[in-house]
Parts: structure tokens; sequence; C-alpha cells
């Protein structure tokens, strides 16, 4: 899997603009012991997850990943996008499964920028997690305070 750089993660609020893009990011190929460390982080051991006859009894074509597991990293990089201590919300829809052997892509848009009362400015992000196949695995949004 791809390692994310921890060089750089902002304290403080970062200038963003309508428009500004999120540094794309990729993670992958995921392979079922992903999966399986994913479930003893989580407590999540559904065995659709991680037990291939168990999957394909279930009508799946075999196991696949907890939503929460590529969500979490969709969070990750966006977080070290604004900075964690900025971001307001985070609310995400799966759309789509991964598989094993998935490569994901996560991008994300500034989508307007909204002035509060006292000053404070926030960032309203679209997000998403997107298979090689080009196929979604997440729609998600965000706001984040900026500078």
């Amino acid at each position: 899997m791809t390692a994310v750089s921890t060089i750089h993660v902002p304290a403080t609020p970062v200038a963003l603009a309508v428009g500004d893009k999120m540094p794309d990011g990729t993670a992958g190929p995921l392979t079922r012991t992903h999966f399986v460390r994913y479930a003893g982080a989580s407590g999540d051991f559904h065995p659709l997850h991680h037990d291939e006859v168990y999957a394909r009894s279930h009508g799946m074509p075999g196991v696949f990943g907890m939503g929460m597991l590529h969500a979490g990293m969709l969070g990750d990089h966006l977080a070290r996008w604004t900075g964690p201590e900025n971001l307001r919300s985070f609310t995400i829809r799966f759309t789509g499964q991964v598989w094993p052997d998935d490569v994901l892509t996560f991008t994300g848009t500034v989508e307007r920028i909204e002035e509060e009362a006292d000053g404070t400015k926030v960032a309203h992000l679209s997000l998403a997690v997107t298979r090689q196949t080009g196929d979604p695995a997440i729609t998600a949004t965000a706001a984040a305070v900026v500078a």
C-alpha cells in the first residue's frame, strides 16, 4: 500500500480558495491482509470481509473491504490537507465496494467558502474515493476552517 507522507500536517488553518484541489493520493493495491488487519483494529470480524467461502456462499464474488477502511483512509488524507484540528465536519456515503487488488484514488475540491458571523472562514469540500476502474467507492463532503 502506498504510504502517506507524515512530514507536514497543518496545525493552523490553511489558505484555500474555491476550486482548489486536494492533493491526489492513492492506496493499494489492497490485499486481504489489509482487510484482516482493519478487522483486528476495528473489531469488525464479519466473515464477508475475510472468509472467501462464506462470501461466495452469500452471493458475493469474494471478500471485500469494510467501508470504514477506505473512509478512514480518505479522512486521513483530508486531515493531512486541511489539518485535523481545522475539520468541522466529515460526511461519507458508500457508493461501491472495494475488492482485493484495488488501487484507490482520493480526490477533493473546494466548492465554496462561507464567512461566519465571527469572521471565521469555512471551506465546504466535495471528496471522493475511486477504484482504478473509475467506479466510485465513496462520495463525501467536509467542512474545514481556512485562513
